[in-house]
C-alpha cells in the first residue's frame, strides 16, 4: 500500500483497516473483520486545468473532501472516496466562469472506471482585468406556482437586466442565487434557470430549505435534485482579489420541512483546506442560505434563537474566517438586516426577490422586494439594496405623523439597508433637527398589507415582523415640510421630503 493511499485512508477514517484492505484496483475490499460488509471505493482522480492548451498552475481542485493544487503544468491528482460525487475547481482570478445558459458549471460528475477518473477543465482568459467587478444577490425567489414564476420573470428579471445595463458596457457581473430558488415545486427550477439565462450573467446557486428533497431519509439525500441540476452544494471561486465561497447550511433532519442551521464537519474540514490557499488579509465572501446570526430573537424577546433561523455552530465559521476580511451573504428570513458580528465580519441578510411570498411589493419588515448589489474595487466592497421597480436611489420610505399608533406624534422612516455606520437626520421647514431616534417596531405599510382584515388572500399566515431599521422623530407644531437625509457608510446621501 502506497504512503499516499495510507494518508487518504487516515483522512477518511479508515486507517485502522489499512492492513486488511486490498486496494490494488482502487476498491477497498474487506478481508477481516467480516463486519465490514460494503465495498469502500477509492478512486484516483486526475486531469489538467488549462486555457488554450496552456496548463494553469496553482488552481485548487477538489472532490469536496480533499483540496489539491495543480502543478506547474496544470496537472492534478488526488485520491477520492466514493462518498463524494463531483470533482470541481475553484476558478482562478482572470478567467471566465464556465457556464451553461447562465448557470455556472465548474464541476464534473465522477464516473470512476477501474478505480480511475480523468477530468480536464478548460478555461478562457477574460479579455479585461477583473480587479473591478460587481455581483448581485438574489435571495428567495421562492416560487410555488406558475403564476409566481410569471411574476418573477415579469419583475425581478427585467429589473436585473435594467440594473446591469445601467453600468458601462463590459462591466463584469456575476450573480448568486442565495437559496429557496423554488418553493418545494421542483418543476419550477426550469423557470428559475430561464430567469438566470435572461439576465445575461453567470449565476452561482446556494441550496435553501425549499430546494431540498423532502422525502429523503437523511440530510445526505436531501440535495439529490439540487445536485443533479446545479452540481455541488459547497464550492469556491475567485474573481479579482476576492475569494468567494458557497456553503450548504441547511441540515435536513429527516422529517418533511424540518431542518436546522448547521454546517457539517465535512464542509468545515473542506473549508479549512480551501482557505489555507487564500492569502491572509484577503477579502472572502461567503454565501449560504440561513443567516449565521440575526437579532430576530432579541426583537421578539425570545429566550433562544430559532434552530432553523440561524447557524448553531457559526463560531467555527467565524474562527476559520478570522484571518480574512469577510462578508457573509444570506437570505431565508424575508427581512433585511446588516450586522457587524465580528471585528472582521459583516453579515448581509437580504430582503427577498419575492417580497412576502409574492403577496405584494414588500417583505414583512417593510423592505421592498429586491436584491443586493455589490461593487468590488480591489479587496473592498461597496453595496446598496436595489428595490424592484425603483431607482437605486430608493433607499428608505417615509410615513407621516400618526402612522405608528404607539408613537402618534412621530414621523417614521424605514431605512431597510441601515447599519450602525449610517446616519439618519431630519429637517423641519429647512431647519435641522438632528438625528432621528432608532426604533424597533412594525413597518406601517407591512401592517396595512399583512395584518388584521387586510391579510393577504394568497397566504393568510403572512404577518408583519419587528424591525430595528425604523427611525422616529416627534414633530412640533404644524410644519409645512419634513425632509429626511440618510447617509450610508460610504458617504452617499439620500433624501426625501414629506409635505404635511
Amino acid at each position: 500500500m502506497s504512503q499516499q493511499r495510507r494518508t487518504f485512508l487516515k483522512a477518511v477514517g479508515l486507517a485502522g483497516l489499512g492492513a486488511t484492505l486490498d486496494i490494488s484496483l482502487g476498491l477497498a475490499r474487506p478481508k477481516t473483520p467480516a463486519r465490514l460488509s460494503k465495498e469502500v471505493s477509492v478512486a484516483t482522480l486526475s486531469g489538467k486545468v488549462h486555457a488554450g492548451g496552456q496548463g494553469l498552475a496553482g488552481v485548487a481542485v477538489t472532490d469536496g473532501a480533499t483540496v489539491t493544487l495543480t502543478d506547474s503544468k496544470g496537472q492534478y491528482e488526488l485520491e477520492s472516496s466514493g462518498a463524494t460525487e463531483f470533482v470541481y475547481i475553484s476558478v482562478p482570478r482572470g478567467y471566465e466562469f464556465p457556464q451553461e445558459q447562465g448557470v455556472a458549471r465548474i464541476y464534473r460528475r465522477k464516473e470512476p472506471v477501474r478505480g480511475r477518473f480523468k477530468a480536464d477543465f478548460e478555461l478562457r482568459k477574460l479579455s479585461q482585468d477583473d480587479t473591478q467587478h460587481n455581483f448581485l444577490v438574489w435571495a428567495d425567489p421562492q416560487m410555488i406556482s406558475k403564476a409566481d414564476a410569471a411574476e418573477f420573470k415579469a419583475t425581478a428579471v427585467p429589473d436585473t437586466q435594467k440594473l446591469i445595463a445601467s453600468y458601462p458596457a463590459g462591466t463584469l457581473f456575476h450573480g448568486i442565487g442565495c437559496g429557496d430558488l423554488v418553493w418545494d415545486h421542483f418543476e419550477l427550477f426550469e423557470d428559475y434557470q430561464q430567469g438566470v439565462a435572461a439576465t445575461g450573467i453567470p449565476f452561482f446557486q446556494v441550496i435553501g430549505n425549499h430546494d431540498m428533497d423532502l422525502t429523503a431519509r437523511t440530510d445526505e439525500g436531501s440535495a439529490n435534485t439540487f445536485r443533479q441540476l446545479f452540481g455541488p452544494t459547497y464550492y469556491s471561486f475567485n474573481r479579482g482579489e476576492i475569494h468567494y465561497v458557497v456553503l450548504d447550511d441547511v441540515f435536513f433532519i429527516g422529517a418533511a420541512k424540518k431542518y436546522i442551521g448547521y454546517l457539517t464537519e465535512q464542509q468545515l474540514a473542506w473549508l479549512e483546506q480551501d482557505l489555507s490557499h487564500v492569502k491572509s488579509g484577503s477579502t472572502v465572501v461567503v454565501s449560504l442560505h440561513i443567516p449565521p446570526y440575526t437579532r430576530q430573537h432579541l426583537r421578539n424577546k425570545e429566550k433562544e434563537e430559532s434552530m432553523g433561523g440561524s447557524v448553531a455552530n457559526r463560531r467555527e465559521l467565524y474562527r476559520l474566517l478570522k484571518p480574512f476580511k469577510a462578508h457573509i451573504m444570506s437570505g431565508h428570513t424575508h427581512f433585511n438586516e446588516t450586522l457587524v458580528t465580528e471585528e472582521n465580519v459583516i453579515e448581509h441578510v437580504h430582503g427577498t426577490i419575492c417580497g412576502a411570498w409574492w403577496t405584494g411589493p414588500i417583505c414583512t419588515d417593510g423592505t421592498p422586494g429586491g436584491y443586493g448589489v455589490y461593487e468590488v474595487r480591489g479587496g473592498e466592497l461597496k453595496w446598496y439594496y436595489k428595490a424592484i421597480g425603483q431607482e437605486r436611489t430608493h433607499q428608505f420610505r417615509m410615513y407621516p405623523k400618526g402612522s405608528l399608533p404607539e408613537r402618534p406624534e412621530a414621523v417614521v422612516v424605514n431605512v431597510w439597508n441601515w447599519d450602525s455606520a449610517w446616519k439618519v437626520t431630519w429637517f423641519e421647514d429647512g431647519v435641522s433637527r438632528g438625528s432621528m431616534e432608532q426604533y424597533t417596531g412594525l413597518d406601517p405599510l407591512s401592517v396595512q398589507l399583512h395584518a388584521g382584515p387586510a391579510l393577504p388572500a394568497k397566504h393568510k399566515w403572512v404577518d408583519p415582523t419587528l424591525t430595528e431599521h425604523l427611525f422616529v422623530a416627534n414633530v412640533s407644531g404644524q410644519p409645512r415640510e419634513i425632509r429626511v437625509e440618510v447617509t450610508d457608510r460610504f458617504g452617499q446621501v439620500y433624501s426625501d421630503t414629506l409635505s404635511t
